[in-house]
């Protein structure tokens, strides 16, 4: 009776591996692995086209952004928008940090609460809309980061491209990019 006794557990403990239908021992609370962070835009899919209204051509706003599925410990966001024309050649039109865990979006045209850098367009410490001087199509890069911590920044007017992600290099938990491409007429 022992050695059926003991046959009866195994056995019960197979099918429950097997059936999935034992309880859980992992915390109700626990992260969901299967989230990734992902970043979009209702405007444009990434690989498309930038709409004309978020570029000089248009009414040089910003575009509408919207990111989910942060990793556990995320504490603020933070946004650039960039451009290499050439080789070791970068301009960018968008640094912004300072951005809290809360928000997961930025409307058209709007700021979230958080602090802007420079630009390589003007002297505006906000977006700058692309304005590729030369003809064919260039190709723009937005990235979002998750940040583990607030990044540590001197004045927001010495704050460019190279500044902002060599702060942000040990605090971000992820990122996700949205590549677009926009040919002037």
């Amino acid at each position: 009776m022992g050695n059926a006794t003991r046959w009866l557990g195994v056995m019960t403990a197979a099918v429950c591996i097997a059936s999935s239908s034992c309880a859980s021992t992992q915390p109700a609370d626990s992260a969901d692995d299967s989230n990734q962070f992902s970043l979009s835009s209702p405007a444009f899919s990434n690989g498309g086209d930038l709409p004309a209204i978020y570029t000089c051509d248009g009414d040089s706003t910003s575009p509408p952004l919207q990111w989910s599925g942060e990793p556990l410990g995320t504490v603020g966001f933070a946004i650039l928008m960039d451009h290499q024309p050439g080789p070791g050649d970068w301009h960018w039109y968008w640094t912004e940090w300072g951005i809290g865990p809360d928000v997961h979006s930025v409307a058209p045209g709007a700021t979230v609460d958080g602090v802007f850098g420079t630009n390589s367009v003007n002297t505006d410490l906000a977006y700058a809309p692309p304005c590729s001087k030369g003809p064919g199509t260039k190709s723009y890069t937005i990235t979002v980061f998750a940040l583990s911590a607030q990044p540590e920044l001197p004045d927001p007017r010495q704050v460019d491209r190279d500044t902002l992600l060599s702060a942000l290099d040990a605090i971000t938990l992820a990122t996700d990019t949205l590549t677009i491409t926009y040919s002037r007429g």
